[in-house]
């Protein structure tokens, strides 16, 4: 009964629009009230527990770190590099955008952030240079949902979280497939701007590529910093965050000298918001988490998997399914802790590391950050852009279709994300 209570509950407050944190907070209570034999002091009890992990600390530094780079003049000066590496292809500034948004993954963990600091400046100067609003606003977005897949990524922190695995590991196996996928973005963004005569673009000049790279030296020493701290076991994930952040500080505060001490309480705030909203969603959904885990709903789901299939091609294609449509429906962070459970409880029949399968559960929810109704890269580039979110839509199913054969190969050729991850330990 409390099974069903709870997630009649919870769909009934999707479909009212009602915050994430605060249908699964609502209906998790009233599971609880249905039930009768809990007090309602292990909410707060569960809400505290929750979160209460030195892994998640990572989450609110990275995003501090994405807002202080963003502010301190980092996006800039990564675009001048971009630009002077790829400019120069068909539809040059397309590509720009998206090797812009790889290197800033490299720094915030966060897609939203990601597509927020490069877009803010490459879709109005994309529009100016002749390209179709929606399509600057889908080649950014597309190109900014390889922030949770290029390593940081605050997803693959919380997959670790529910997971009990490494951290290191982890983004050591999302390097790979993120360059892969911004590789194709690239080849995909080209063809349209051939297509559609967005001929403008940067001559090659290997005196303009060292300028850019003395002046981009700097920001790009924030992911060494981050991925290779981690990697080569200097730094725990946590530890590296807490680096990188300290790290964009300096660099805005006293290198650029772009941001300055008064702008700290504002960009501290903005970034104590942003990690709020996803730690909100953590402490509530843990509460759901423990709920479901008495019903042992994970196994009960499983279970039911597995009477329609035993064959681990089919479940995969299956898991792949129910993670594309929850990535669309369901915020990332509430999707993972609402799948994982039960996903896990099927690992030992997909014939896969837990690694590998962390991988695939993060990049069927980068895809779904770019489907209407909860793709948050096209909110964010729509603000920007001004047009509508269905006209950005349409424009981005080439790149969907691209990102689904990117993550049919993640899934089946588990090389692609277990060779580096065999080189940590």
């Amino acid at each position: 009964m409390i099974a069903e209570v709870l997630l009649i509950a919870m769909l009934v407050l999707f479909a009212m629009n009602i915050p994430i944190a605060i249908a699964i907070g609502v209906s998790t209570i009233l599971a609880l009230l249905v039930q009768g034999d809990f007090s309602l002091m292990i909410v707060i009890q569960k809400l505290f527990s929750g979160t209460d992990s030195f892994h998640l600390i990572a989450v609110p530094l990275f995003m501090f770190t994405g807002v202080v780079m963003a502010a301190g003049g980092v996006s800039q000066r990564l675009i001048d590099l971009a630009n002077s590496l790829v400019g120069w292809l068909p539809g040059g500034m397309a590509a720009v955008t998206i090797v812009s948004a790889m290197f800033f993954a490299g720094i915030s963990g966060s897609a939203a952030a990601d597509t927020a600091a490069v877009g803010a400046i490459l879709i109005p100067a994309m529009k100016k240079s002749g390209y179709r609003s929606e399509f600057a606003a889908a080649v950014q977005s597309a190109g900014g949902s390889t922030g949770v897949v290029i390593p940081p990524s605050i997803p693959m922190i919380i997959f670790a979280f529910l997971t009990g695995t490494s951290v290191g590991r982890l983004f050591a196996a999302g390097i790979l497939p993120g360059l892969l996928i911004g590789i194709i973005l690239i080849v995909v963004s080209s063809i349209i701007s051939v297509r559609n005569g967005y001929s403008l673009n940067t001559p090659f000049s290997m005196e303009g590529v060292i300028q850019a790279l003395k002046s981009g030296l700097l920001p790009l020493g924030a992911p060494v910093i981050i991925l290779g701290g981690i990697l080569s076991g200097i730094f725990t994930a946590t530890e590296s965050a807490a680096v990188a952040l300290f790290y964009g500080l300096f660099l805005g505060l006293v290198i650029y000298k772009e941001i300055s001490f008064r702008d700290l309480p504002r960009l501290f705030s903005e970034g104590a918001i942003a990690a709020a909203v996803v730690l909100f969603i953590i402490a509530t959904a843990s509460v759901f988490g423990w709920i479901a885990a008495i019903e042992e709903l994970p196994a009960q789901m499983a279970d039911s998997l597995l009477h329609v299939t035993d064959n681990p091609i089919w479940l995969l294609l299956i898991i792949n399914l129910i993670l594309l449509i929850a990535g669309t429906l369901v915020e990332t962070t509430a999707a993972l802790i609402l799948l994982v459970p039960m996903i896990a409880a099927m690992q030992p029949l997909l014939g896969i590391d837990f690694i590998q399968l962390g991988v695939i559960v993060v990049v069927n929810l980068s895809i779904g950050m770019l489907t209407p109704p909860m793709g948050i890269c096209l909110i964010v580039s729509s603000s920007i852009s001004g047009d509508k979110l269905m006209t950005i839509s349409r424009a981005i199913l080439p790149f969907l279709g691209v990102l689904l054969v990117d993550l049919l190969i993640i899934t089946f050729y588990s090389p692609l994300t277990m060779f580096l991850a065999g080189f940590i330990h």
